[in-house]
């Protein structure tokens, strides 16, 4: 990694530089992530891309975000990406590239479009037997291109002019079809360099829209609306794909239509409103929220709109789903059962038209009303006793709005914050399908840099912390007033529930003091030690009142055990699954 040290300090004056002249690579790139919707790049500088930043620096609309790591780099342009629609990130060549690639692996299990840009080797460079720095030895510059190409959905190797403003725009509108991330190399030679294709202001794309296959569609909503009318009982299922098919407010339009319940997958927690009457819960298997399991899974029929059906997401592949009974809607295809299969159907089209055709029937939702009980709230606590985690999170519950955004790492915080009833309008984001501890640190500076009409509220456990620290420096330098609630349980709690070991024991930090050095005088942070119920009303009091515009970290200490119910139950089927024995041969 290059300049982790001291990127992540206190900044110095910034030297003014020039603007780049209209013409050049640099200037391109950067009007270009204009364009799109970026306003803020997330580096690590390095030999190769020290140019480049010179040119992403002088263009006004930009605003260079220098990281301590190119991990959270990655982390952050993911985190940015979720609120903004699309993120961007630069490193250097290889040394930055396979460091930030886990993060762009996420991004990719996830659907976002984030622009990786590395600054690769001089153009002379290509095609000669020489050995550069930065690289494993060999001279092949190619090692880190393979790597990506798993990875991203275009990629770009940019050590030519003539082809570069091609090259560069193909990258980038495919990351915007496609909704998953590209990969750019640019020669460290090639950014000042003027080209008559760079001679204006790039034209604005235009992504034509998917428009679904006329017949098709019909077809398949002839086909659904058929099987639907037919139940007794039927529900509707979000799930994590409803952003990348973009039909949030498609699925809407079918929920107010047909009167069915709606439940969420876990990992589409965030893109189903909770505010909506027909809203139950959390469909997680036997962990689900209450009387969303029975509910769900006692229908006759069921919608799953954009659904991702996983080992962590089935509880172990333990879901109680029959296929003859569901309708799949994924973002460009729908299937009905055991039966036909609709390709180029596009998931907002089709919901659309579907709404159009049901009956109402609100059966299940009657049922669901009629043997709902309401959760019971968390025993109170004595005088002096120790924090309890279910304590926490129904003071957590009080502080949403829809002026807020809730972050939850990997780990007991998916399971407490899948509880968590959000308003309208407050935002919620998790990464369940790639699950990457310390993924949170990042994703919560890119989400509140991009969010700045939010307060994020992060629940991290201290275990993945440790990993991505360092980027609470940056939160501090932008100026954030994200709240972060630090777990401290003494380790990897959710690993333990899987199988435990010496290895989920981690260190203890000083968490408040590592912080406060971090801090070390300059910006606005605030931290806390919390350990009682009351002292915990008194740090959110603190951190909502008088410091509402700092940077507010919150260490929470309970005991290793105090887990939520549903992670004990998930934690026992997902190992069973890890430990089954081969098939015979």
């Amino acid at each position: 990694m290059e300049a982790a040290n001291s990127i992540g300090s206190a900044a110095a004056p910034r030297p003014v530089r020039p603007a780049a002249p209209i013409g050049t690579l640099g200037c391109h790139l950067a009007r270009r992530l204009v364009e799109i919707g970026v306003r803020d790049v997330f580096s690590v500088p390095g030999d190769f891309n020290l140019t480049l930043l010179d040119h992403l620096i002088a263009e006004p609309g930009l605003n260079l975000i220098g990281c301590c790591n190119e991990l959270n780099a990655g982390y952050a342009a993911d985190g940015y990406a979720r609120s903004n629609g699309v993120g961007a990130c630069v490193v250097t060549f290889t040394v930055g590239g396979l460091s930030v690639i886990n993060a762009i692996a996420g991004a990719y299990s996830e659907n976002l479009p984030v622009i990786c840009i590395v600054g690769g080797p001089n153009s002379n460079d290509y095609g000669t037997n020489r050995i550069l720095h930065h690289t494993i030895g060999l001279p092949d510059f190619s090692q880190e291109l393979r790597c990506f190409q798993t990875v991203t959905c275009a990629q770009a190797v940019v050590n030519n002019l003539d082809d570069a403003h091609e090259q560069i725009d193909t990258a980038i509108s495919t990351a915007l079809k496609e909704s998953k991330p590209v990969y750019i190399s640019i020669s460290c030679n090639l950014s000042a360099c003027p080209h008559p294709t760079f001679a204006r202001e790039p034209v604005p794309f235009f992504i034509a829209p998917k428009v679904s296959n006329q017949l098709g569609l019909e077809a398949a909503v002839e086909a659904t609306a058929e099987f639907l009318n037919k139940a007794v009982k039927p529900v509707i299922v979000g799930g994590p794909k409803l952003r990348f098919g973009k039909a949030r407010k498609a699925f809407v339009e079918l929920a107010d239509a047909s009167g069915y319940p709606i439940a969420v997958m876990p990992s589409g927690k965030g893109l189903v409103p909770e505010h909506h009457p027909h809203f139950i819960g959390t469909y997680w298997g036997a962990v689900s929220t209450s009387f969303v399991g029975e509910i769900v899974e006692s229908a006759d029929a069921y919608v799953f709109v954009g659904p991702i059906f996983n080992d962590y997401s089935s509880v172990g592949y333990s879901l109680l789903i029959k296929k003859e009974k569901a309708i799949m809607v994924h973002p460009n295809r729908v299937t009905i059962a055991n039966g036909p299969s609709f390709g180029w159907v596009f998931m907002a089209d089709f919901l659309s038209a579907l709404a159009k055709k049901l009956k109402g029937n609100s059966t299940a939702l009657e049922n669901y009303r009629r043997i709902f009980v309401p959760p019971g709230i968390p025993l109170e606590c004595e005088k002096d006793e120790p924090l309890r985690v279910n304590v926490l999170f129904k003071h957590i519950q009080e502080m949403l709005g829809g002026d807020t955004a809730v972050i939850a790492e990997t780990g007991d915080s998916w399971f407490n914050c899948q509880k968590l009833r959000l308003p309208e309008n407050c935002g919620f984001e998790f990464q369940m399908q790639y699950g990457s501890i310390g993924w949170s640190v990042g994703a919560t500076l890119g989400y509140a840099q991009a969010a700045k009409d939010k307060r994020v509220i992060a629940c991290i456990g201290d275990g993945s912390f440790q990993v991505t620290a360092q980027d609470i420096s940056t939160m501090i330098r932008c100026g954030q007033r994200t709240i972060i609630f630090l777990i401290n349980n003494g380790g990897y709690t959710i690993e333990v529930e899987i199988h435990d070991g010496p290895y989920n024991v981690i260190k203890n930090w000083d968490y408040t003091g590592l912080v406060d050095a971090i801090h070390n005088g300059e910006g606005k942070c605030w931290t806390a030690k919390v350990k009682t119920e009351n002292e915990l009303l008194e740090a959110i009091a603190t951190a909502t009142g008088a410091q509402k515009d700092s940077l507010c970290f919150i260490e929470v200490f309970v005991h290793k055990d105090d887990t939520s119910k549903e992670l004990l139950e998930w934690g026992s089927r997902v190992s069973a699954a890890n430990g089954r024995p081969p098939n015979p041969q």
